[in-house]
């Protein structure tokens, strides 16, 4: 017997998983303490590559990193 009282709270506060997700690590990264916080911190950015395609041949690729 499931009940609607049950459901997790982050999806009664109108949030997805990943968003909660997202805000627990960051509160978890955010309480370490150095060198720790640091090493978190850079395992956090995302690298990836863009190329453009011109006559059936891609150009030179562009490389992005992001960080959250």
């Amino acid at each position: 017997m499931a009940s609607n009282a049950a459901a997790p709270f982050w999806r009664a506060a109108g949030m997805t998983y990943i968003t909660y997700s997202n805000i627990c690590a960051n509160l978890v990264r955010n309480c370490l303490k150095e060198p720790y916080k640091t090493e978190a911190i850079s395992r956090e950015r995302v690298h990836f590559a863009v190329s453009k395609w011109a006559e059936g041949k891609p150009e030179k690729p562009n490389v992005i990193c992001v960080s959250a």
